[in-house]
C-alpha cells in the first residue's frame, strides 16, 4: 500500500502509487507505524536528488526524518520547499544567487544564511491555522514554473502561454493562458521572484 509520502503544490501530504523525479524532507513527521502525524518538523523544508553518493535508506524509519517525494522542482517549490544546499549543491546556489537578488530588501546582507531564506519561506507557506497560503497576482505577470489554483481547486503550472493541470502522476493536457485576470498562486512570492530573477524550475517529462 502506498505511504503518505507524495507532496502535492498545496504542501499536502498525499498516499499515491505514481513516482516521484524529487525526494525531500520537513523532519521527522510520522510514528512508529508509519503514519503521518503531523505537516512538518522543521522549518527547513528542502527537496533533493533521488540518489547522492550511494547512500540508501528505510523509508520512514522509526525516529527518522520522512523521506517526501514530488513530481519535479515546480512542485516542490509550489509546496514551499527549496533545493538542497548538499546534494542539490549547485542548484541551491543558483535559487539563493536569483532569492537574493529578487528578495535583497528582506534580509540581512547579500550573503545571508540560509536559515534566513527558510525564515522568510516559512512565513510565506502557512496560514494561521497551518492552512496553505496564497496569494494574488495578475496572472499575465507570473514566470513559467509557478503554480496557481484553478478552477475546481485544481493546480495548475504556468508555461509560456499555457495553463496545465497537475496530477500526481504528471500533467494533463493544458489550456491557453489568458491574456488579462487575476490568479491565485501557490509558489511563495519571494520563490516567484526568484524564478522572475532566473532561476528556472525543472518540470516533469509530460510537461513537455
Amino acid at each position: 500500500m502506498p505511504r503518505q509520502n507524495r507532496v502535492d503544490p498545496f504542501g499536502g501530504l498525499v498516499a499515491t502509487e505514481c513516482r516521484g523525479t524529487l525526494m525531500g524532507n520537513r523532519g521527522c513527521l510520522h510514528d512508529e507505524e508509519r503514519r503521518i502525524r503531523r505537516a512538518y518538523a522543521l522549518r527547513r523544508w528542502i527537496f533533493c536528488v533521488l540518489e547522492f553518493r550511494g547512500r540508501h535508506r528505510q523509508i520512514m524509519a522509526p525516529g527518522r526524518y520522512t523521506e517526501l517525494f514530488f513530481l519535479d522542482e515546480a512542485t516542490a517549490l509550489a509546496a514551499g520547499h527549496r533545493p538542497c544546499a548538499e546534494c542539490q549543491r549547485e542548484r541551491y546556489l543558483q535559487f539563493r544567487q536569483a532569492w537574493l537578488s529578487a528578495n535583497a530588501g528582506r534580509v540581512s546582507g547579500s550573503f545571508c544564511s540560509v536559515d534566513e531564506i527558510d525564515d522568510v519561506l516559512h512565513g510565506e507557506r502557512l496560514a494561521p491555522g497551518r492552512a496553505k497560503r496564497t496569494w494574488r497576482s495578475p496572472l499575465a505577470e507570473l514566470p513559467a514554473g509557478v503554480m496557481i489554483v484553478g478552477e475546481r481547486g485544481v493546480p495548475f503550472l504556468v508555461l509560456a502561454d499555457r495553463l496545465l493541470p497537475w496530477s500526481a502522476c504528471g500533467y494533463g493536457p493544458g489550456i491557453r493562458r489568458p491574456a488579462s485576470g487575476r490568479a491565485e498562486v501557490l509558489t511563495p512570492p519571494s520563490t516567484v521572484g526568484a524564478i522572475a530573477a532566473g532561476f528556472v524550475p525543472t518540470v516533469h517529462a509530460s510537461a513537455r
